[in-house]
């Protein structure tokens, strides 16, 4: 799903109204949030979704949703496999691919145990790939139920089926994304967007087709910019102070997340309860006076390089 040019692909949040419904109209407000920025396509029901405390129904209702917000502007990908037999993670894939996703990703922590062999693994992924026809699949490295990561040479082989064309890439180490994104030429349409924006310019530089990074659910348009001038020879003293602001601030979006980042969009205007099903502990003045700060340096930072902020 590589985009014909470096682009970032949100992790998308799922609002929720204070009585823990999913808040549809606020939805399609950050669908379009994200559009206004630049975003280059969306991914819905992922981990930043809270995908694993939504049911069937609602993962379908809002990958439909943001689908139809969307409408065909950007691809649109999502999240098919959620654990249990093989021949069940591929009719949910094929549920998914029903709502009009562009791509189905597929969990690499849900398709193996922790203890087992890469080759049980292998074999699950090919199965998988049988069992759902000509779908267009994805992988994410997710964290959770645990971050197994593929190597360069898994890659190869299944890019190199032609049904490969998303990696989510959580390694945090730019030597193996490098190998990863050599290892993907194989087929044009595949693209690696990196989750670490520790090395951001350098993963973009190595080829990377963009970002896929929770930090542009507090600044969307920062990460867009980046990736259009990463290359900017002219911009390399703001690009720099991008990258380093992202590497500064790593910490504090991760605290608590995703209730900081619906936080910050509501201090950027956006009517979105700070509620959320998982369980990310209590939000505290402290840190409601860290988030504070962030915004407040984000916006000196915005300044500095004259970004138009949406």
């Amino acid at each position: 799903m590589i985009t014909s040019q470096k682009g970032f692909i949100p992790v998308m949040l799922t609002p929720f109204k204070n009585n823990g419904t999913i808040d549809y109209d606020a939805l399609t407000k950050l669908t379009e949030f994200y559009l206004e920025a630049g975003a280059a396509g969306l991914f819905a029901n992922c981990l930043s979704s809270e995908m694993y405390e939504l049911e069937p129904d609602e993962r379908l209702k809002s990958i439909k949703h943001v689908i139809d917000v969307a409408e065909g502007v950007v691809p649109v990908v999502a999240t098919g496999t959620f654990g249990g037999p093989i021949s069940k993670q591929a009719e949910f894939i094929k549920q998914v691919h029903d709502t009009g996703a562009d791509a189905v990703i597929m969990i690499t922590g849900l398709l193996a145990e922790k203890e087992e062999r890469d080759e049980i693994f292998k074999q699950r992924v090919y199965e998988l790939l049988s069992l759902t026809e000509d779908i267009p699949l994805g992988f994410y490295e997710c964290p959770e139920p645990y971050k197994r990561l593929l190597t360069p040479a898994q890659l190869s082989d299944f890019v190199a089926t032609g049904r490969i064309v998303y990696q989510k890439d959580t390694c945090l180490d730019i030597d193996q994304v490098k190998q990863k994104v050599a290892a993907g030429k194989i087929n044009p349409q595949f693209g690696l967007y990196d989750a670490y924006m520790g090395h951001a310019v350098e993963s973009l530089r190595a080829g990377a087709a963009g970002l896929s990074c929770i930090q542009g659910n507090f600044f969307p348009e920062l990460v867009v910019w980046l990736c259009n001038n990463f290359a900017d020879e002219s911009l390399e003293s703001e690009v720099s102070m991008v990258q380093q602001f992202f590497t500064d601030h790593m910490d504090v979006m991760h605290h608590m997340y995703p209730i900081i980042a619906k936080y910050m969009l509501s201090k950027r205007g956006m009517d979105i309860s700070i509620f959320t099903r998982r369980n990310v502990g209590v939000f505290t003045p402290s840190i409601r006076r860290a988030i504070d700060d962030l915004y407040n340096n984000y916006n000196s930072l915005a300044n500095r390089i004259e970004l138009k902020v949406c």
